[in-house]
């Protein structure tokens, strides 16, 4: 198997069904409690590719992209058009986004994190697929000029500083990404009479782990 660093197309997406999947494991005590688990440390997020076509060429290239991936074989990137920035959909990025770290004076890779907050709760999520000229870099709220001072590698989320920032300074970071995922299954039913009349055919797509 391998990842296929491609973005199925944006505008087919656009409109998607899909989300978050949480595995939660419940047991049922005799008093009447609950006892309640997860196996899970982050989320899985699925969607259905079908929900975005609005034309038999929008057919033609899901058919295409499913052929050149192999069906479920090979991964792939998906752009979640509720979920793609380090900030809120209507603010612009920044490089105060995101807390990645504090420097200790040693460290040159920190990865991207995307942290998700509700009351005094929070879980925080790897990201591993940042959309190439999006990133941006902060250091003690000082913006670093991508190339000289750091680089991302697009393929896992880990940003290398040329020089590891200095101890206790906060390391911050913003951008758009993908999520990486494949097809979840192997097989593509299309009806022209059904898609015309409005039925769409279900094109499951599961998040996969890198």
């Amino acid at each position: 198997m391998a990842f296929h660093e491609t973005r199925f197309p944006a505008n087919l997406s656009f409109g998607s069904l899909g989300g978050p999947e949480r595995r939660t494991e419940i047991v049922a005590l005799a008093n009447g409690h609950e006892e309640r688990n997860t196996p899970w440390a982050q989320s899985r997020r699925r969607y259905d590719a079908g929900l975005g076509l609005r034309s038999l060429d929008d057919v033609e290239r899901l058919i295409a992209f499913f052929e050149a991936r192999q069906g479920m074989l090979h991964g792939f990137r998906w752009k979640d058009w509720a979920d793609f920035k380090s900030c809120p959909a209507s603010r612009a990025v920044s490089a105060l986004d995101q807390p990645l770290g504090r420097g200790d004076g040693r460290t040159r890779v920190f990865r991207l994190i995307k942290t998700y907050r509700s009351g005094a709760n929070a879980t925080a999520r790897e990201i591993a697929k940042p959309v190439a000229g999006t990133v941006r870099i902060a250091v003690g709220g000082v913006s670093q000029p991508e190339g000289k001072a750091w680089q991302v590698d697009t393929t896992d989320g880990r940003i290398t500083f040329a020089d590891p920032p200095a101890a206790a300074a906060d390391v911050t970071a913003g951008y758009e990404f993908d999520v990486p995922v494949r097809f979840d299954t192997d097989l593509i039913q299309v009806s022209v009479a059904s898609f015309q009349a409005g039925d769409v055919p279900r094109v499951p797509v599961v998040e996969v782990r890198q």
